[in-house]
């Protein structure tokens, strides 16, 4: 009965996804008990995973990840810090000079109880021990029977850890002084989707996981604060600014409390511990209870008490502008080495003055939609979840912190990918996100021009359009895993114009935008497409007797135009280099784009002056 249940659901899934007629998605259920021992950074726990196959496929394996293995001697994160030209600088030290710098790893001169692990000591199904082997981050397991299509397994492991010092997200010891930050630090099963199994070693990039849900507790020294996912299911026998203070507080005897946490439909467990801790909560205006973290020092307190009425502002942006925040909790951490979004929180360093903290704790809360609700590949996909973040808080800074009016603007914001063209360092955005030749070709890639995918689609489909399809987006993908083609595919609905040209060329090439006012005669002007990407083009026109007229070109492979209130034109074939049309009076000048949204290589072709 229960596996003709789970057949309805799965058939279930099938009939609601939105672009895929054959969607499907794993399920998780993790319950864990664990003990840190803070003096030398080692931790032992049990761990209950329910694991339910919704694929159509039985299962003959299964992989965990074991992600501080990584935080060892000759490990590939290790390799690929000695071997990359540009490591980040948080994972190296520097033993040459300034001017010609050598750089060492980190992970490199671990001492043995310095580094990081995870072992596990045993492993069930269904109650029968299981045979693997450890490669490195990668536990490879050879399952006794196969996990059918449709079927529910439980696996039952027992594991220790050790927290490695911090290098590189989690750790211990972070540069702010906070004892512990402990992201990716369990055995995780990985992600198997309409691909297969992502069971990929762990480099220092981001993350691909499974839909679940967390019951999880932490017995620590009852000094430490606990910063986590989930909700907290103990308060009164907890304290630490977690209580109900109208009701008394019932701390157990002993030099640990046991911090009981639930999380639903999220994609992993993050916490952070120190025993210095200030807990603040502030109320939004929807009932979302923010949570902020910080190290009780004189030099944090002004910034991270600063920037709490500012994340309030700044939820409320994300609700208006993307959809509704899906839990009732959120907190922003210090913690770890920078920014980095986890499921219901975040981790922040530093905090000294508040532009220091505040752009980066916008970013990493946006990360709550474009990641943690909108859970695309991050391994693979690393613009869509880094760009579309960059593009919505970019906004959001824009209209709360500048005071400007919260629209997308090209111009500035541009250079890096500029930079990365002009360099010939840029890589085409289907690579891996491990796998890009240097670390800045990664994040002008993903940050910037994966932002820029979506500030061009202003361009291309218009300013309304674009903002419903993000809403959509939200409403038909959230809780489930899309991919390149559904954001396409969302605006192609929303703007009823074709856009597979657009992803291709933006994405998975290198291509360029170069459009050029190549002849102006009296009347007729003669445009000329430089580069090799097609697009739309907006052109302005200042005729001689000091009025002046909008044009719009629109693209063939469009198949419709964009709203407008310019004069349209015949569609532009692009397989043409050249387009010529004839304006209504006398010209002046002609300029290509003057809202500076297209991301053309080389704007001083763009204007022609009489």
């Amino acid at each position: 009965m229960k596996r003709i249940l789970l057949l309805l659901l799965v058939t279930s899934t099938f009939i609601t996804a939105q672009n895929n007629t054959s969607y499907w998605q794993q399920h998780v259920d993790y319950t864990m008990d664990v003990d840190i021992d803070v003096e030398n950074y080692q931790y032992k726990g049990t761990q209950k995973l329910v694991y339910t196959n919704n694929s159509p496929d039985d299962l003959k394996k299964v992989f965990y990840h074991l992600y501080f293995n990584a935080f060892q001697p000759g490990s590939e994160m290790d390799l690929r810090l000695q071997n990359i030209v540009d490591p980040d600088g948080r994972m190296v030290t520097n033993i040459g000079a300034k001017e010609n710098p050598v750089y060492e790893s980190r992970i490199a001169k671990l001492k043995p109880n310095e580094i990081g692990y995870l072992k596990v000591n045993s492993l069930k199904q269904n109650g029968e021990n299981l045979q693997y082997t450890i490669e490195g981050t990668i536990l490879e397991v050879t399952l006794n029977t196969s996990i059918l299509s449709g079927e529910q397994v439980v696996f039952e492991m027992e594991f220790e850890g050790q927290v490695p010092v911090h290098i590189r997200r989690a750790g211990r010891n972070s540069e702010d002084g906070v004892a512990l930050s402990m992201a990716q630090w369990y055995p995780k099963m990985a992600e198997y989707d309409f691909e297969g199994w992502h069971a990929h070693p762990y480099i220092a990039r981001e993350f691909h996981q499974v839909w679940g849900d967390f019951d999880v507790t932490l017995h620590i020294d009852k000094k430490y604060t606990v910063a986590a996912t989930g909700y907290l299911q103990n308060p009164q026998e907890i304290g630490h600014g977690y209580e109900d203070k109208t009701k008394k507080i019932n701390l157990p005897k002993g030099n640990k409390l046991a911090w009981h946490f639930k999380a639903p439909k999220v994609l992993d467990f993050t916490w952070a511990a120190d025993s210095n801790y200030v807990h603040d909560i502030r109320i939004a205006k929807n009932g979302v209870k923010l949570h902020f973290f910080y190290k009780n020092e004189a030099k944090y307190k002004k910034a991270w008490k600063e920037m709490q009425p500012y994340m309030e502002q700044s939820l409320d942006f994300f609700n208006e502008h993307i959809g509704p925040y899906a839990w009732e909790k959120y907190s922003v951490i210090q913690g770890g080495d920078g920014g980095m979004e986890y499921a219901m929180c975040t981790l922040v360093a530093g905090g000294k003055t508040l532009g220091e903290i505040v752009g980066t704790a916008f970013h990493e809360l946006a990360h709550s939609w474009f990641q943690q609700l909108l859970a695309s590949n991050e391994s693979k996909h690393s613009w869509m979840d880094e760009g579309f973040t960059t593009y919505i808080s970019t906004l959001a800074s824009n209209k709360i912190l500048k005071k400007e009016d919260g629209k997308p603007k090209g111009g500035r914001s541009y250079r890096g990918y500029l930079y990365a063209v002009e360099n010939q360092i840029e890589e085409p955005l289907t690579t891996h996100a491990d796998r890009f030749n240097t670390n800045v070709a990664y994040s002008i890639g993903s940050y910037t021009k994966g932002s820029m995918f979506l500030t061009q689609l202003n361009y291309i489909i218009g300013e309304e359009n674009t903002a419903n399809t993000i809403k959509k987006f939200y409403n038909d993908f959230k809780f489930k895993h899309p991919t390149p083609n559904d954001i396409k595919r969302t605006a192609e609905k929303v703007s009823g114009l074709q856009l597979d040209w657009y992803l291709n060329e933006w994405i998975e090439t290198t291509h360029t935008i170069d459009y050029a006012v190549a002849k102006v005669e009296g009347k007729d002007i003669k445009l000329a497409r430089v580069g090799k990407m097609p697009m739309p083009i907006d052109i302005t026109v200042e005729y001689i007797d000091g009025t002046s007229e909008e044009f719009y070109i629109p693209l063939n492979l469009l198949r419709g135009e964009k709203p407008t209130t310019a004069t349209i034109l015949k569609d532009w074939a692009w397989g043409n280099p050249t387009y010529t049309f004839k304006a209504n009076k006398e010209v002046k000048s002609v300029e290509i784009d003057t809202s500076g949204l297209m991301a053309d290589v080389n704007r001083e072709n763009n204007i022609f002056k009489n």
